[in-house]
């Protein structure tokens, strides 16, 4: 089509037509006279307002490695207050699925270069070959269309697909939505991660036997501003402040809210309901 209008536009040329200057009004004598020169006055320098807190990421953001516990987990730290009404989304790692409302594409099983980058090694307790990668757009805090990646079971990608899906339709905010890689899992603790993932071949936080998430068959959504508590502990390590449910804000999710809604229409249960401890963030096929 570019071509054809090119040959349009050239054979137009062609025939004689050439691009007029708009006409400028006769000069008067009088105007033509020198006119007095007059200073410029000096330029204003504004001072470009900043973004409201918490509405732009703090440049120190996943640069600060805590001191670690004798528990291994970082040092637990008050929020700063960048973070304590948290509502911004990372920039996105993948280009962004066509269409303008939710789009979802899953690869069965998941390609090498995808299963590479992830957490996944011999020896976990599910194959590689039955993980499925799911692209899936998703709502940001700042309103925006994004696009982000799952790593799951592959019996469960299409469930988890209606999930995400009522949670855009409701227009539930997500900060960012990338696998978990070995790197970020032998990593320092900043306590401030903020990812919404699923797989993880890993143990259950300080114990042996292994999380659902290394079967692909857990999500968690927004960590940050949906923190695990057991005791004093609070992980990420930096999210204190979003233990007080009471203070409702973006991203957190809430007893009976959508989100506890869209997976329990799967049958999936959350993490917010156990008594020995509240793993907010947490959903999961059988319940652990």
């Amino acid at each position: 089509m570019k071509g054809f209008l090119g040959l349009v536009l050239l054979a137009v040329a062609g025939c004689g037509t050439v691009t007029i200057p708009a006409a400028r009004p006769p000069v008067s004598p009088a105007s033509s006279a020198s006119a007095p020169t007059t200073t410029p006055s000096p330029s204003v320098t504004t001072k470009k307002r900043a973004a409201p807190l918490g509405t732009a990421p703090p440049t120190w953001l996943g640069t600060r490695p805590l001191p670690r516990t004798s528990s291994g987990f970082g040092l637990q730290k008050p929020t700063p207050p960048e973070l304590r009404n948290r509502r911004f989304t990372l920039p996105d790692r993948l280009p962004m699925l066509p269409g303008t409302g939710f789009a979802a594409r899953i690869t069965d099983p998941a390609p090498r270069s995808v299963i590479r980058r992830s957490t996944w090694q011999h020896g976990c307790p599910v194959r590689a070959g039955d993980l499925a990668w799911i692209r899936l757009t998703f709502r940001g805090f700042d309103g925006h269309r994004h696009t982000g990646e799952l790593l799951v079971n592959g019996a469960v990608a299409r469930d988890l697909v209606r999930v995400f899906h009522q949670l855009w339709d409701h227009r539930f905010p997500i900060e960012q939505m990338v696998i978990t890689g070995r790197s970020q899992r032998h990593a320092r603790p900043t306590g401030d991660g903020n990812d919404t993932a699923a797989f993880n071949c890993r143990p259950v936080r300080g114990a042996t036997v292994l999380s659902q998430h290394a079967y692909g068959l857990a999500v968690d959504v927004n960590p940050f501003q949906n923190p695990y508590e057991k005791g004093s502990l609070v992980l990420p390590e930096l999210a204190g402040a979003y233990t007080n449910r009471s203070w409702r804000r973006p991203g957190m999710i809430l007893p009976g809210g959508v989100v506890v809604r869209a997976f329990r229409s799967i049958g999936w249960t959350w993490g917010g309901t156990w008594h020995s401890l509240k793993d907010l963030q947490h959903f999961s096929e059988n319940g652990g």
